[in-house]
């Protein structure tokens, strides 16, 4: 009876908990825009309540990071580093059915922006230190809590500023888990089966965000122009945007195409003689299904353009236009990311990072990795965990700078129907009352035996 009420009062405190994370108002805005300090007191106050002894760490006025240590029983055990975000990105009220930092409970979700990414992760984690205090609970390795701020942005305010300047923080810290994975996946197998499919994070692609800067002759727009600074820049966009980029195999997206191919009952030899990416994966893909769109991203490098800046006045040819482009980086693939935009931009458009953070990719066959695994299918037998490589970044690049391997793992057990991927950063973001408490079981159970 006293385990059922303990995690019945951890169950009640995460959906409280993310209900007033998402109370306060931590909207990223870029350019160094932000206040998360009063979320990170706020989680330094619940972490001080479990007997914890947090510290909230300002980089620069509003922009506030909490860290805490729980001691493990085995001194000898590397550190486990815990980390998530308390900046979300911006919302619209108008286009939300709710407004979106009411934090409102109703229909079993809870409503509003960071419901999804990623206050409701950060609630399970304090939720669990909460109930190991009252539970008497140890883990073996140290476990590090970090809370940061401006990981939707550049991370400069946050874990990047963290590691430079407090690395003492996460010392003896081997391996991380934070933010995209370990949530349910409702797949339809080509043979007709329904299937359960938890994606855990084993990597994630660089960000090479790009400024594309193109140098002309202004004049009249009513003449002649061989030296126009905007056809030159449209010209290298166009080429960007219709580049094919090659497959590309990474140790992490090969095991997740094997292992997506075993629970859809697709056979996959990526060791067979004569296998050629760019020629055999295509239909491979095609016969997965929708398990495809697991992989499908991440099985090559990406730049997409996202924005142009030209000119004052129509009639009038601007000596210089702008672009930016969103470029995405595979372990291994910086090499030949700049030879391509090099190829692309041509002599006449001048290229150069605006952001730029590397590649990660962290052991598949680990111990950590078959934990969360074991403490998925503790809680859903008959699911299927598989490693992922991750489309976008977290604040597990900044962390990787020390030497920690990260994983992308914030269980959530989600019902079928329920559009997980869509709710980053979209409109009317929620997540139901009972993914919350089930992940708060699993997190406690991966987090207390993890060896």
């Amino acid at each position: 009876m006293r385990d059922t009420e303990d995690w019945a009062a951890a169950g009640e405190e995460v959906v409280r908990f993310t209900s007033e994370l998402i109370r306060i108002d931590t909207t990223n805005g870029g350019g160094g825009e932000g206040n998360e300090r009063p979320a990170a007191e706020y989680a330094a106050g619940l972490l001080a309540e479990a007997g914890l002894e947090p510290r909230v760490l300002e980089s620069a006025p509003g922009r506030a990071n909490v860290v805490a240590r729980i001691p493990g029983t085995d001194r000898e055990a590397p550190g486990l580093l815990v980390h998530g975000h308390l900046d979300v990105v911006p919302a619209d009220p108008a286009l939300w059915s709710v407004h979106p930092f009411s934090g409102e409970v109703r229909d079993g979700m809870v409503w509003g922006r960071g419901a999804i990414d990623m206050k409701g992760a950060v609630a399970m984690m304090i939720a669990v230190a909460r109930h190991w205090a009252r539970t008497g609970v140890r883990p073996r390795r140290d476990i590090v809590l970090a809370f940061t701020a401006d990981e939707e942005d550049s991370a400069a305010y946050g874990a990047e500023w963290l590691v430079r300047m407090h690395p003492e923080l996460f010392a003896g810290c081997t391996e991380a888990i934070g933010e995209s994975g370990g949530h349910t996946m409702h797949v339809r197998a080509p043979d007709g089966r329904d299937l359960r499919i938890y994606p855990v994070g084993a990597g994630e692609r660089g960000s090479s965000w790009l400024k594309l800067t193109a140098n002309g002759t202004a004049g009249h727009g009513s003449k002649g122009n061989p030296d126009n600074a905007v056809g030159a820049l449209a010209a290298a966009v166009a080429r960007i945007d219709a580049h094919e980029w090659p497959y590309r195999l990474t140790p992490v997206t090969a095991a997740a195409l094997v292992e997506l191919g075993a629970a859809v009952n697709v056979k996959i030899d990526l060791d067979a003689p004569g296998f050629d990416p760019q020629r055999d994966l295509p239909p491979l893909l095609d016969r997965m299904g929708d398990a495809a769109g697991l992989v499908r991203d991440t099985l090559r490098e990406s730049a997409n353009p996202t924005m142009l800046d030209a000119g004052y006045k129509v009639n009038v040819i601007p000596s210089t236009a702008t672009a930016g482009v969103d470029g995405r980086v595979l372990p291994g693939g910086e090499d030949l990311f700049t030879r391509t935009m090099d190829e692309l931009t041509g002599p006449r458009v001048e290229w150069e990072y605006a952001h730029h953070s590397p590649p990660v990719q962290a052991p598949v066959e680990s111990a950590l990795f078959a934990a969360a695994r074991a403490a998925l299918l503790a809680e859903d037998p008959g699911a299927h965990v598989v490693p992922v490589c991750l489309t976008g970044g977290t604040d597990a690049k900044q962390f990787a700078e020390l030497g920690i391997a990260g994983y992308g793992f914030t269980p959530l057990l989600l019902p079928p129907g329920f559009d997980h991927g869509a709710l980053f950063h979209g409109v009317d973001e929620r997540v139901p009352e009972e993914a919350l408490r089930a992940g708060v079981r699993v997190l406690s159970r991966f987090l207390s035996g993890v060896e």
